[in-house]
């Protein structure tokens, strides 16, 4: 049902998202290296709205799992060194310690299985790398009735609202929290930065 609500939502995707996260997502990107060329995997590129704010010496995969959103992520792409993968972020077609980042954009709270979603991603990190993290989560005991009550429906049709990222964490330990800051809402969205053991 996610993958038909996407497709459905990607033509207005750019109107509701675009504006509200500009800054937080210019942000969030500014921990990728500047001056070290990599390897860097955008695990749920969505419509590539991060496209145009990434620095062009990385080779990026774009990888999302609705054909849609990638037809829109490919205009944006220009000027980059891009390849286009239709796929899960909850079971990467790459094998191991392929990626130098992974940027998780808008994605760990919108797949049914967050946990799948960020083990994937350290698995196709190499030691050492980092993964880059902008999404809205609870905080640990964090009551947010309204939010809570939200989530049935908009789990089905768009996102997650109920995700405690310090639960999902806990069970990828080869990653470690070197930062985590609010970047909207009060701190409903989080930028967080990861490293790999």
């Amino acid at each position: 049902m996610l993958r038909r609500s996407y497709s459905l939502i990607a033509p207005l995707y750019d109107l509701v998202i675009s504006r509200p996260l500009l800054r937080a997502r210019t942000r969030s990107l500014q921990v990728l290296t500047r001056d070290v060329a990599g390897k860097v995997l955008l695990s749920g590129v969505g419509t590539g709205l991060d496209l145009p704010l990434l620095p062009a010496l990385h080779h990026y995969t774009a990888l999302d799992f609705n054909a849609a959103m990638l037809s829109r992520a490919r205009p944006r792409g220009t000027g980059l060194r891009v390849d286009w993968v239709l796929g899960d972020s909850m079971a990467l077609p790459f094998p191991a310690r392929q990626f130098d980042h992974v940027v998780l954009h808008l994605i760990v709270a919108v797949v049914p299985q967050p946990v799948d979603c960020l083990r994937e991603a350290a698995r196709v990190l190499k030691p050492g790398g980092s993964v880059i993290i902008l999404d809205k989560f609870l905080r640990p005991k964090q009551t947010a009735l309204l939010r809570r009550a939200l989530n049935p429906l908009s789990r089905r049709i768009a996102t997650r609202m109920d995700v405690v990222f310090e639960d999902v964490l806990r069970e990828v330990p080869q990653l470690i929290k070197v930062s985590d800051v609010p970047l909207l809402a009060g701190g409903w969205f989080r930028g967080i930065v990861l490293h790999k053991k």
